[in-house]
């Protein structure tokens, strides 16, 4: 008896190849995808536990209604169920889909999102198993007499605080430095001439919360106050954002996010302001490619943005 072919995916397929090293080729994987239908096929080296991976956060950034992210197997995805639940949860909100080749798991399908609801299932009983375990180990600890913790704390010992103190700073630093290069350059475009809350929403929006969890205005304004005290960036940065009108508030914005994503499209920063609930110039709701265009030209007449050879050309033959 035929086996029956699965019903065809919706939209383009966007095949996902990762092998660990360099000395791995990613052949076979490419194969399978291609014979899968997948016509586009990004490919990556590096970890699987890596959550910071560049070209699936890329992917995951740039994904469009209606596209079906395809891997052969799930753990070229992620190594965890946690991360795996979380990046499909990043894709249905995009309104994609995802499939595994090798794996019941496929989000077009009624049977593929029972098998994803049993992994969630199975994802939260073992944090509750763990918690449970954890708490069990706790009580009979004190039941021996032994108390977890710090001793210095416990009796607030100043000088016990002032080493944790100093620990907790140099990690956060040295967190900080680590990806500095993901969020600094749009702080140092935006402000001082844009509020805080705008900068937030444009970081926030562009890392798609992949590599560290959102920013917060506080501990975004905490964080820069910390690297201009060690001299990494100028003290004009924590100045108030100047009064602004309405259009070169706007404007601004818009140069943010441009900067931020270069190879957004207009209809992808259109979505981005919609979904950032911001009002076009007119006041409206709905964000058009024109309006983001007219927005991007006066930036770059502004200095905000750079103007291309292309354009530069196209200006002078006009």
């Amino acid at each position: 008896m035929a086996i029956p072919s699965s019903p065809p995916l919706p939209g383009r397929l966007i095949g996902y190849a990762r092998v660990s090293t360099d000395d791995q080729g990613t052949t076979p994987q490419r194969d399978e995808l291609r014979a899968a239908g997948c016509h586009d096929i990004l490919e990556e080296h590096a970890s699987g536990a890596d959550r910071t991976r560049p070209v699936l956060a890329r992917l995951l950034r740039d994904i469009r209604r209606g596209e079906t992210l395809v891997v052969v197997r799930l753990d070229r995805l992620a190594r965890s169920v946690s991360h795996l639940l979380a990046v499909i949860d990043q894709l249905e909100a995009a309104g994609a889909h995802f499939r595994s080749l090798r794996d019941p798991i496929d989000t077009t399908t009624p049977q593929g999102m029972f098998s994803l609801q049993v992994l969630g299932a199975v994802a939260q009983l073992e944090r509750s198993l763990i918690a449970e375990r954890t708490k069990a180990g706790l009580r009979a600890a004190r039941a021996r007499g032994r108390i977890g913790g710090n001793p210095g704390l416990r009796a607030r010992d100043p000088d016990a605080i002032r080493k944790l103190r100093a620990r907790r700073d140099a990690s956060h630093l040295d967190a900080v430095l680590a990806e500095l290069d993901s969020w600094l350059p749009t702080v140092r475009r935006m402000r001082p001439h844009q509020p805080w809350g705008d900068v937030v929403r444009v970081l926030n929006r562009a890392s798609g919360q992949n590599h560290h969890r959102p920013w917060t205005v506080e501990r975004l304004r905490r964080t820069v106050r910390r690297l201009a005290a060690e001299g990494i960036v100028d003290d004009i940065l924590l100045t108030r954002a100047p009064p602004q009108r309405g259009d070169d508030r706007l404007i601004r914005l818009v140069a943010g996010i441009k900067a931020s994503a270069p190879d957004a499209t207009l209809q992808n920063i259109a979505t981005q302001l919609e979904a950032m609930h911001e009002r076009t110039p007119r006041g409206g709701t709905r964000w058009h490619p024109s309006s983001v265009q007219n927005l991007l030209t006066r930036a770059k007449r502004s200095g905000l943005l750079m103007i291309t050879p292309a354009e530069r050309l196209t200006e002078t033959s006009a």
